[in-house]
C-alpha cells in the first residue's frame, strides 16, 4: 500500500507540474492579457488549473494509502518534471545546469519536509489569530512585491512567487484550522482572500518568463510558510539540530543557482 501511495503521489505530482507549466506558458508574453481575468479566458490556462486539482486530488488520495512522510517527499518531484515539460512547450530542451540546480532544490526540500516532527494536535485558532495569520502574511507578501519592482528579473520571478507561497501557505493553514477546528463559517469566508491573491500574485511571476525560478521559489515558500505559521500560531514543533539547516542551505544554494541557469521563458 505504501507502494502505490507513492506511485499515486508522483502521479499527482506530474499532473501538478503539467498544470504549473501550462499556466505559465499563457501567463508568459501572452498578446493581449493582461491579469488574472484576462487568463481566465484563456483555454489552455483553465486547462492547467484543472491539471492542478487533479494533481492535488491524487495527493489527496495517496494520503489515503500511505503516510505523509511517504506522499509529501513525491509531491517535491513535480519540480522535476515542470522544467521539461515547460522548455517543451517553449521548444527547447532543458539545460544540464538548470536540472542539476532543480535537483538540489528537490533534494534539500525533501529534507526539509521529512525532519518537520508530526503533531497529533488538532489545528485550533481562535479569531484574533486568524486576523493575526492573514495580517502577517499579507504584509509579508506585500513587502515581497514592493522588493520585486526593484529586482532583476529573476530576482522579480522569485519575490513574486515567494509571495504567492506566503499567501498559499497562510491559505492552507487556515484550511487546517478550518478542518480540525469545525466548520466555521467567518473562517470560510476568509479563505478566498489569500487564494485568490495567492494566484495572481503567482501569474505574475510566471508572466516575467523565469519558470524555473519562479516555480522552485513557489514550491519553498508554500511549505515553509504553513510550518512556520504552525510553530508560531499553532505551537507546533520544528526541528532541531543541524539537519535542517543543512536542508535548508541545499535548497537556497539550488534556488540561487537556477535564478543564474534559468533561461527565459516566454512566448515570441
Amino acid at each position: 500500500m505504501t507502494l502505490l501511495a507513492a506511485v499515486i503521489a508522483l502521479v499527482g505530482s506530474l499532473f501538478f507540474a503539467l498544470g504549473a507549466a501550462l499556466q505559465q506558458f499563457e501567463a508568459a508574453g501572452a498578446p493581449g492579457v493582461r491579469g488574472l481575468l484576462g487568463l481566465l479566458r484563456r483555454p489552455r490556462w483553465l486547462a492547467g488549473g484543472a491539471s492542478i486539482l487533479a494533481g492535488g486530488g491524487l495527493h489527496i488520495v495517496a494520503l489515503g494509502f500511505g503516510p505523509l512522510t511517504v506522499v509529501q517527499p513525491m509531491g517535491v518531484a513535480s519540480l522535476l518534471f515542470a522544467l521539461p515539460i515547460a522548455a517543451t512547450l517553449h521548444g527547447r530542451r532543458p539545460t544540464r545546469a538548470e536540472l542539476g540546480s532543480a535537483a538540489m532544490v528537490a533534494a534539500g526540500l525533501v529534507g526539509l519536509v521529512l525532519l518537520v516532527p508530526e503533531s497529533d494536535e488538532p489545528a485550533v485558532l481562535g479569531p484574533p489569530g486568524v486576523l493575526t495569520l492573514l495580517g502577517v502574511a499579507g504584509v509579508a507578501a506585500a513587502l515581497l512585491w514592493g522588493a520585486s519592482r526593484v529586482a532583476s528579473p529573476a530576482g522579480r520571478a522569485a519575490l513574486l512567487a515567494t509571495s504567492s507561497g506566503v499567501l498559499y501557505g497562510a491559505t492552507a493553514t487556515l484550511m487546517r484550522v478550518l478542518v480540525d477546528g469545525g466548520w466555521n463559517w467567518w473562517y470560510l469566508l476568509a479563505l478566498p482572500a489569500p487564494a485568490l491573491l495567492a494566484l495572481a500574485m503567482l501569474q505574475r511571476a510566471y508572466a516575467v518568463g523565469h519558470f524555473g525560478v519562479s516555480f522552485a521559489s513557489l514550491q519553498i515558500a508554500d511549505p515553509l510558510t504553513a510550518v512556520a505559521f504552525g510553530a508560531l500560531l499553532l505551537g507546533e514543533p520544528l526541528p532541531t539540530g543541524l539537519a535542517p539547516v543543512a536542508a535548508a542551505a541545499l535548497t537556497a544554494a539550488g534556488t540561487i543557482a537556477l535564478a543564474r541557469t534559468t533561461p527565459l521563458e516566454a512566448r515570441p
